[in-house]
């Protein structure tokens, strides 16, 4: 090797050397706190907020740290929203249909009952403009939201008693969420708003007849089933269930353009996560509860057909007064009827022959 050249690679060796410590020093030790809506016992709901912290280490070479709490541990689970938007925190994991008796136009981002399912939602908020209407309208709240889990189709719920008609859901006291709750109360069912940690509770001594959580996985946990043994099927009122990372619209604007990444990441990580999550855990949980004594009911064709009357005459009546909602409501709507009509052609046609051959292999066994 030339004197020449040995310099040049030691000069270069030596710009290397000094160059790296400089750019990690660049990074800022940035600490916040995420709070969430559950308990540390839903391992799956708790767990993607706790990804989300890890992943973002990670990216930041743990510059940038999230430091979690559960529900009630800073603040109450239905409180997230608030205290992200003041300032009390710098962010949170929640979904965004606790907040509905604030404006009914937040349940867009979690579940509107007989919307759309799961790969739907998320076609609508990537692809179809969803995402946009929603930051548009999350700008009063002085939060930027970022989508990050979905629990899938949910069950309909346990309950004391048998329903079979639409008349049995009349003066029922349920736990239930979101604009479902609403719809329900159309009908006469009196809903409650409970956090999970205290459904158990709730359920054992009576307050409620009935409580919706997720499915068989998180529900087993919360051992629903000592409490309320009729487990029915399907929860029209939440075909999905979108969860949101919420970060202080400040906070946000305070931090380097590559943390601001990295939050984006670590929340498109834990949106694929959730879903696959509960798609790989419910099966064996919904055998472990019918095998433990939970009766398997699905609501009749009356019932829903009922209900999705209900639901789209009270969407109907929330946009001819409610601005906001009407603005989200209307392309949604459309993006809704086109992507059933593409579903129906392939997916579903495909999934109904699945299931069909798949009950009649069982059948010959």
């Amino acid at each position: 090797m030339s004197r020449r050249l040995f310099l040049k690679s030691s000069v270069v060796g030596a710009a290397v050397a000094i160059t790296a410590p400089a750019v990690a020093q660049t990074r800022p030790t940035v600490k916040w706190r995420l709070v969430t809506s559950f308990p540390k016992s839903l391992d799956i709901l708790s767990g993607a907020a706790t990804r989300i912290s890890q992943h973002v280490a990670a990216l930041t070479d743990n510059n940038f740290q999230l430091q979690t709490f559960a529900a009630g541990e800073i603040v109450p689970p239905l409180q997230v929203l608030d205290a992200v938007q003041n300032g009390t925190v710098e962010c949170g994991y929640t979904p965004s249909f606790f907040y509905v008796g604030k404006d009914p136009t937040f349940a867009f981002d979690t579940a509107i009952p007989f919307g759309l399912n799961t790969r739907q939602q998320a076609a609508w908020i990537s692809e179809g403009g969803g995402f946009e209407l929603m930051r548009q309208f999350y700008k009063k709240y002085n939060v930027l939201q970022f989508p990050a889990g979905n629990t899938g189709a949910q069950m309909g719920g346990w309950f004391r008693k048998e329903i079979n008609s639409i008349d049995d859901l009349r003066g029922l006291k349920m736990r239930v969420g979101g604009l479902g709750a609403q719809i329900l109360a159309r009908l006469g069912t009196v809903p409650q708003q409970i956090p999970p940690g205290d459904l158990y509770p709730a359920l054992e001594r009576g307050t409620i007849d009935a409580a919706e959580w997720i499915g068989p996985y998180d529900d087993e946990r919360l051992g629903l089933l000592r409490v309320a043994k009729y487990y029915y099927y399907p929860g029209w009122w939440d075909p999905c269930a979108q969860t949101n990372l919420y970060v202080n619209q400040q906070q946000w604007d305070s931090l380097p353009a590559s943390y601001q990444a990295a939050i984006e990441t670590a929340c498109a990580d834990a949106n694929g996560w959730m879903v696959a999550a509960y798609d790989a855990r419910s099966p064996a949980a919904l055998r472990r509860v019918v095998a433990a004594g939970a009766i398997l009911k699905p609501f009749s064709q009356e019932i829903l057909s009922i209900c999705e009357k209900m639901a789209f005459e009270h969407y109907e009546d929330i946009a001819k007064t409610n601005e906001a909602f009407r603005t989200v409501y209307e392309p949604w709507k459309t993006f809704r009827a086109d992507i059933l009509l593409w579903f129906s052609v392939a997916e579903n046609s495909l999934d109904s022959f699945l299931v069909r051959s798949e009950q009649a292999r069982r059948q010959k066994l």
